[in-house]
């Protein structure tokens, strides 16, 4: 029989962090899933930790992706292998909390409209240490229709739905070509949003997931190309449906791209002085 959910985790380099993640995963009070990992060929030793994994009942360590493609190219890989009705994909250097899995599938089957359920987030450093707790979600909260909570990202200029650890969706509702890769920095938010216009959310205020950050440098031209991806993005969105994004909405939305760009840009610069400080 199939397991109720999948939780996937496209592996790529994160030889320091990875154990930690499928430790996490592992270690959920909820216990009808499955868990599929794929290294994206890294050469740093994933493959060999990921036989350590290999003979658990849970797990399915797949053989190594092929080079290229981007994130997506292994995105696509694990979901496509999953098999349960509920995907949650987790990135081989966040964490998801024991409760996470329980807790949102709770969710989802107390709301049958919901297609799509999301929690708030810690930020966390290399270290593990809690850097910005409960982010996340704005003021979306408990049941939301899927129109307004696409509407309140653009709005927000920013994915109040978090990284990929922070949602459980239904899985026959990813679009038939996998993940949305049109704009890659947006890759997570794009496919929520399409899943999202087919039905509800629910908004969990629980911190229930941590996504890594690193002090790497986050440069005035990625800042610039992320904003305009997030531009393009709402663009493509109000012109694919109109009834969806007033002008006044699109407009807000696009300078606060901006704006969050800039200050995510900022956020990484201070926390690069805060590691070499310690």
């Amino acid at each position: 029989m199939h397991p109720r959910v999948s939780v996937v985790v496209p592996a790529y380099r994160n030889i320091e962090y990875l154990a930690q993640t499928l430790d996490s995963i592992l270690a959920q009070d909820y216990q009808d899933y499955e868990l599929v990992v794929a290294d994206h060929s890294s050469n740093d030793g994933t493959e060999e930790l990921l036989r350590h994994y290999a003979g658990h009942p849970r797990v399915r360590v797949l053989s190594p992706t092929p080079p290229g493609g981007g994130a997506k190219a292994n995105w696509d890989r694990v979901s496509q292998e999953a098999r349960g009705e509920l995907l949650k994909l987790v990135c081989g250097d966040d964490l998801i909390a024991p409760d996470a899995l329980s807790r949102q599938v709770a969710a989802l089957d107390a709301h049958p409209s919901a297609v799509l359920v999301a929690c708030k987030r810690d930020l966390v450093d290399a270290k593990g240490k809690v850097v910005i707790a409960a982010r996340g979600l704005g003021r979306l909260d408990g049941l939301v229709q899927g129109r307004d909570a696409v509407r309140a990202a653009v709005v927000a200029g920013t994915n109040l739905f978090g990284e990929p650890g922070c949602v459980l969706f239904r899985r026959s509702l990813l679009a038939t070509g996998g993940w949305d890769n049109r704009y890659p920095y947006l890759i997570d938010q794009a496919s929520y949003t399409a899943i999202l216009l087919q039905g509800d959310m629910v908004a969990l205020r629980s911190s229930l997931a941590s996504f890594r950050i690193n002090a790497g440098q986050w440069s005035v031209r990625l800042m610039h190309e992320q904003a305009r991806q997030a531009i393009d993005f709402h663009r493509s969105l109000a012109a694919a449906d109109p009834s969806l994004l007033s002008a006044g909405a699109l407009w807000i939305g696009n300078q606060r791209a901006r704006l969050m760009a800039h200050a995510r840009r900022l956020t990484y610069l201070w926390l690069g002085r805060r590691m070499r400080g310690e």
